[in-house]
């Protein structure tokens, strides 16, 4: 009956989210960060948040349980307010810390997130006189993440002039739009004129840990991060975990990314066979799975001097650059055939000045073929060569699924690293089975068309096409990467 729930709790799951749910709503590497500027009376105070999603938060185990958790919350604090800068009438105005919360919500795969909420005291505001109001938050600079600002006013002050907003959109970091995961918030200053008014200061209130607790059932993980919390490991529920981590990993593939395009176009472009399209599956597979385990051992054992998120755009570019030296070598190798082929039939076709033919004297076994097929039978070898499988093969599996690396990080945490490993190997079957049903589509495609009679030389050429189509690929995935690494 266990195994029963557990199936239809996620098959649910795998219908109502197609894709690989992640339980932080911005990915599993974030660092988020809320500032609320707070003109109340006479006074300035100001609100931060500070949350951290699975990944940071795991790193951080090791600094949690040296130092006890009130002088993580104290460092964690200091580095937050190191960050920060406030300054009236072009005066820094130091803070003084009025309250402190330190929550760990329960995030994706029994893993925690961490909540950081102060409370700080900028000093007074005169009544009646306007004040300008730089607040610049330079911490954790180099982390990705939301960042927001706010700034409001109440007991009498005012907020005279001011182009940040007076509410939070993401409810001080507890619930991010939808509309904005894509493309999140990314303030790091405000620069307004506030007025203060005679009525005494009143300081902002945090939530309490309680109601911070709450986010433990309100969004903890789905999907395929769930499948290592199952406390009861039967046969069953192990074999049904498989095979959902298969589906996940299909549908995860079937998000933008994982080289798709390439793969079709490449085994177009090469005239790859069938078992070209299944060995790229094997190398995604591999590829993938050595990843999240590379990925793993940097989050781990050298979490001190490698950001895990910093490892991804130079991934990208190497992927890219892959991309590009595939594709120039499939366009050589069209190029090369191409000529063959022209030196072909001009040789056919090579006619003495008497108008007879040139005798050759070697016989031909296909004696009774069109000009066209004895020009092909001439051509050098295809193939698309295990060098440009492994270099496709690679380029598609490089970048490791962060929720797949969420999964490893819990079951290093829950002792199941035997599960983990079969769960992401599965994973990555999934995935590398969508891409290679992308590439037996696209050679059956191209099958059917070299049997179908065309006028004109557009079947002929779609090879070229196709393999100036995986440098032209390239070349973009390669110019979106570098930013990211500048």
């Amino acid at each position: 009956m266990k195994l029963l729930a557990a199936a239809l709790v996620a098959s649910a799951a795998l219908l109502v989210v197609p894709a690989v749910a992640m339980a932080h709503p911005l990915g599993n590497f974030t660092t988020n960060q809320y500032a609320e500027v707070v003109a109340s009376g006479d006074r300035l105070y100001v609100v931060t948040v500070l949350d951290l999603a699975e990944i940071p938060t795991f790193q951080a185990k090791a600094e949690r349980q040296r130092l006890g958790e009130g002088a993580y919350a104290a460092a964690l604090a200091a580095r937050v307010l190191g960050g920060l800068e406030l300054r009236i009438d072009g005066d820094a105005r130091p803070f003084k810390q009025l309250e402190r919360n330190l929550t760990f919500p329960r995030g994706a795969a029994s893993l925690r997130t961490t909540r950081l909420e102060l409370v700080l005291d900028a000093g007074p505001l005169r009544d009646g006189r306007r004040a300008a109001v730089v607040l610049e938050n330079n911490a954790f600079a180099s982390r990705i993440g939301w960042k927001e600002i706010v700034v409001r006013a109440e007991r009498g002050a005012a907020v005279v002039r001011s182009a940040a907003p007076t509410a939070s959109v993401s409810e001080r970091l507890r619930s991010y739009p939808q509309d904005l995961l894509q493309s999140p918030l990314d303030v790091t200053s405000a620069v307004v004129r506030l007025e203060g008014s005679s009525q005494a200061g009143i300081a902002p209130t945090l939530s309490s840990s309680s109601a911070m607790s709450a986010r433990d059932g309100g969004t903890g993980a789905g999907g395929f991060a769930s499948l290592i919390e199952e406390q009861d490991l039967s046969t069953g529920f192990v074999l049904l975990a498989l095979l959902l981590a298969l589906f996940w990993g299909a549908a995860h593939a079937l998000t933008p990314g994982h080289g798709k395009a390439i793969v079709a176009a490449y085994l177009v472009g090469a005239k790859g066979r069938p078992r070209d399209a299944l060995a790229l599956g094997g190398i995604v597979t591999v590829t993938h799975t050595i990843g999240v385990f590379a990925l793993g051992i940097a989050t781990l054992a050298l979490s001190e001097f490698i950001v895990p998120e910093d490892l991804y755009p130079w991934m990208n570019l190497v992927s890219a650059l892959l991309v590009v030296v595939v594709g120039v070598a499939v366009l050589r190798q069209r190029v090369s055939s191409a000529l063959a082929s022209s030196r072909e039939k001009r040789h056919h076709h090579h006619h003495h000045d008497d108008g007879q033919h040139h005798r050759h004297h070697h016989r031909h076994d296909h004696a009774s073929m069109t000009p066209e097929e004895h020009a092909r039978a001439h051509l050098p070898s295809e193939g698309t060569g295990w060098r440009g499988l492994l270099a496709v093969g690679i380029s598609g599996g490089l970048l490791p699924c962060p929720t797949a690396l969420v999964v490893l990080l819990a079951a290093i945490s829950l002792h199941r690293v035997a599960f983990g490993l079969v769960l992401i190997v599965a994973f990555s079957v999934g995935l590398a089975a969508v891409v290679s049903g992308i590439g037996l589509l696209a050679i059956g495609a191209r099958s059917t068309f070299s049997r179908v009679s065309f006028e004109g030389g557009l079947v002929r050429a779609l090879p070229a096409v196709s393999a100036l189509l995986v440098f032209g690929i390239g070349v973009t995935m390669t110019v979106r990467a570098l930013p990211g690494i500048l």
